[in-house]
């Protein structure tokens, strides 16, 4: 039987490698591979590797590779036909019948491939033309270079009515086709088809091999009745099954073992100049479960960058649901929400690629979309507002499928819960269970729990506004590795990442990790090194702040372990800081657009939890003991 190339690919789409090489190999998961032993030879250190990016397995002790349907044939002796029919059932898709109208319509989607590819040639040509002058002019404004118009192979679509369909017809396409393909609108009104796109920048959207399946106009005209269009459904396009760029990011997501899922075209394009190459975009719709389940083949916890505005925020709201009964472990979403309305393209043009860097370094958890969604607009007073927010999050955890994720998911909006409930007179949240202590009856400082800092560390110099040019948190941060040079190769993943507001601190950010990078043989004492790059007087700022401080793990003296245990909290007081900054922004959007009452609440509860990070680093009460000095609150 023969089998048409895009009924094994939709075999491919649905079954990942590693789901049917399971069925024969145990496998664990390592970095972005699996990993286990040779079903071909017998051996005690696994050779064989599976990647589902790739779609493809890797034999090394036995010397064969292959696909899904080579695997099957290799391990079963099956022949090609049976592989497929077997993997077909286990797809859930019933095998073709080879008719003479199945071969028909196998023909019907090459031929309209063709138009499709020959309308994307003549779009590309329009553009490079005289009519395209605008069009360039457009694509000038928005900083998009000849090179990415040659990689996403950007077109124009000429205001003519009919200057495609005459392009096309004269190479022998018929008006059926063209039809089908989406390229002609038409209709029992319309006497004569036309030109569906039209005085509009066009993007060709490609299927994962790079064929075109379809278009994206961007109209030029400012009163256009739709700013963006896209091609309708057809034999070969389905939008909520395609991503645009799905085939250029493929390799680089695997590289990168990430994948950006950003809202527009240009979002993608600005981004894979910018350096990041795996940024993919749905094609106007919300995300659909087939667009999760593409995401997936590519990155674990996918990140969706949403714009930071209300419709942004809602689209994320809209993506949690969408993605909550298909989660499960090694399968999420985290999500970025931009700052001040801006989209991806913006914020690379105002601020540069290292600020849209730091916002994808920072993801939100889907568990923390999930949380402000139900809570931001909730009014909590009473016992029955409050049981009804408990009921509502159960109801909505209870979509997930995977019965171990859903135990967790409830366990942390139960620890949430019990946070919330349990406020104190001043509105500060307050831990309401009972924390572990050791044995000298002092909280460990490895436990989780509240933060707290005493009143010596709150009036040090370093939290009091000292003008070192540098901020408190952050001079915290760089006075330890300095003071311990030690944890600095412990601590250089969370250094490299570590968002610095003076260049002076982002300067002496790059020489510790320069250090830390060097050699054992060619290594100095830190302080010559620093000094030779020209900053000992950074150093020295900093040094004469924690000279008159108060806070006994910055100083050179103190035990490795203090220093370690405050230099752990420090950074993730400064992430928790920078989830709260990105959450008010977020509730601001919201205020803008809708001024209520709630939404002031919530804005002034995360206001109140910055005032208590603000100046205040992170000491565990009376954790002194572990260096043996005399213990007291910091």
């Amino acid at each position: 039987m023969r089998f048409s190339p895009s009924f094994l690919e939709e075999i491919r789409a649905r079954l990942p490698v590693s789901d049917v090489v399971r069925q024969k190999v145990k496998l664990r998961k390592e970095g972005r591979e699996w990993r286990g032993l040779s079903p071909f030879n017998a051996e005690k250190t696994p050779s064989f590797y599976v990647n589902d990016q790739k779609m493809r397995w890797f034999d090394f002790s036995a010397g064969k590779n292959g696909n899904i349907f080579d695997f099957v044939m290799e391990t079963e002796g099956l022949s090609f036909p049976e592989a497929v029919e077997r993997l077909a059932a286990l797809a859930g898709l019933p095998l073709p019948v080879e008719t003479k109208e199945q071969q028909e319509q196998d023909q019907r989607r090459a031929t309209l491939g063709e138009a499709l590819e020959a309308a994307a040639v003549f779009f590309e040509k329009r553009l490079a033309g005289a009519a395209g002058r605008d069009a360039r002019a457009y694509l000038d404004g928005r900083q998009i270079s000849l090179d990415a118009r040659e990689k996403f192979r950007l077109g124009f679509a000429p205001p003519e009515r009919h200057a495609l369909r005459d392009h096309l017809a004269a190479k022998g396409a018929s008006v059926e086709t063209m039809i089908e393909a989406g390229l002609l609108v038409h209709g029992e009104d319309i006497a004569v088809p036309y030109d569906r796109f039209r005085n509009r920048v066009m993007f060709p959207i490609c299927d994962r091999a790079g064929r075109v399946i379809a278009f994206g106009g961007r109209a030029l005209e400012a009163d256009a009745q739709a700013k963006y269009l896209n091609s309708p459904e057809t034999p070969l396009f389905h939008k909520g099954a395609a991503l645009y760029n799905l085939h250029n990011a493929r390799k680089a997501a695997h590289e990168t073992g990430a994948v950006i899922a950003v809202e527009g075209y240009v979002d993608v394009i600005a981004l894979t100049a910018a350096g990041f190459p795996h940024a993919v975009a749905p094609l106007g719709t919300a995300l659909t479960p087939e667009q999760c389940a593409l995401l997936w083949r590519l990155a674990e916890e996918p990140i969706l960058c949403f714009d930071g505005d209300k419709a942004g925020l809602k689209a994320a709201f809209r993506a949690v649901d969408t993605a909550l009964p298909l989660i499960g472990p090694g399968r999420s979403l985290r999500f970025v929400l931009l700052p001040d309305g801006q989209d991806p393209d913006e914020l690379l043009r105002s601020s540069g690629a290292e600020a849209l860097a730091d916002a994808l370094n920072h993801p939100l958890p889907l568990v923390d979309l999930l949380w402000m969604r139900e809570t931001d607009a909730a009014t909590l007073d009473t016992p029955e507002r409050r049981a009804a927010l408990e009921r509502r999050l159960r109801e909505i955890v209870g979509q997930i499928g995977d019965d171990d994720l859903r135990r967790h998911y409830l366990q942390e909006l139960a620890q949430r819960l019990d946070r919330l409930f349990s406020r104190d007179r001043r509105g500060q949240f307050r831990r309401p269970d009972v924390a572990r202590r050791g044995a000298s009856g002092r909280r460990r400082a490895s436990d989780e729990g509240p933060m707290t800092i005493g009143p010596g560390l709150a009036n040090s110099p370093l939290f009091r506004g000292v003008k070192s040019g540098i901020a408190p948190r952050e001079a915290l941060i760089l006075l330890i590795l300095i003071n311990h040079p030690d944890l600095i190769d412990s601590r250089a993943e969370d250094l490299a990442t570590l968002d610095l507001e003076s260049a002076d601190a982002r300067d002496l950010r790059d020489a510790l990790l320069r250090f830390a990078e060097s050699s054992a043989d060619d290594k100095l004492e830190l302080h010559p090194f620093l000094a030779s790059l020209g900053l000992e007087r950074t150093v020295a700022r900093l040094e004469a702040m924690a000279a008159h401080s108060t806070l006994w793990s910055v100083r050179p003296e103190a035990a490795a372990a203090d220093a370690g245990e405050s230099l752990r909290q420090a950074f993730a007081l400064h992430r928790r800081s920078l989830a709260l900054n990105r959450e008010l922004r977020a509730v601001q959007a919201l205020l803008a657009d809708n001024p209520n009452e709630r939404n002031n609440a919530r804005l002034k509860d995360i206001q109140t939890q910055l005032s208590a990070l603000d100046g205040a680093e992170a000491a565990v009460e009376g954790y002194g003991s572990l260096s043996g000095r005399p213990s007291r609150s910091l």
